[in-house]
């Protein structure tokens, strides 16, 4: 079972969108390197699947890849039934594990305002490098 890379997203402050910068290094427990959310805790990467954020545009917003303020957009895998402690392989070298599912937002972010909604909270995953590595667009992510 597994899906792969659409984007791999970073940004330079929290509750922003993320830019896809089509490749980035996965450092062990830190995170995307160059992004806001990485750092020594539990969500130091987030992932969002594609086919959540086409949910939101078949609402009929305009919503792409990094909108969402996730690190890595996957497709073909259902992100949110994977258990706390599930090990995904990401690319040939990282290893990941879940840490998370979903958030609370308390605070309204710009991608809600921008939006009108957000998935993130009830679909994205986060997790944290066991392993780090180059991760790029187009890599695979599996179940390790």
């Amino acid at each position: 079972m597994g899906g792969k890379i659409i984007a791999v997203c970073t940004s330079e402050k929290k509750g922003m969108r993320k830019k896809n910068i089509g490749e980035g290094i996965l450092r062990p427990d830190h995170g995307l390197e160059g992004d806001a959310h990485a750092g020594d805790w539990h969500r130091q990467v987030s992932l969002l699947a594609l086919e959540s954020i086409e949910k939101m545009r078949a609402k009929g917003l305009d919503v792409n890849p990094g909108d969402f303020a996730e690190n890595l957009t996957t497709e073909g895998l259902v992100l949110v039934d994977l258990p706390v402690g599930t090990k995904l392989r990401i690319g040939s070298e990282a290893l990941g594990e879940v840490t998370q599912i979903g958030k609370v937002c308390h605070d309204r972010c710009a991608i809600y305002y921008q939006a009108g909604d957000c998935v993130m909270p009830k679909e994205g995953i986060f997790i944290k490098v066991l392993t780090g590595g180059l991760v790029k667009v187009g890599d695979a992510v599996e179940l390790a």
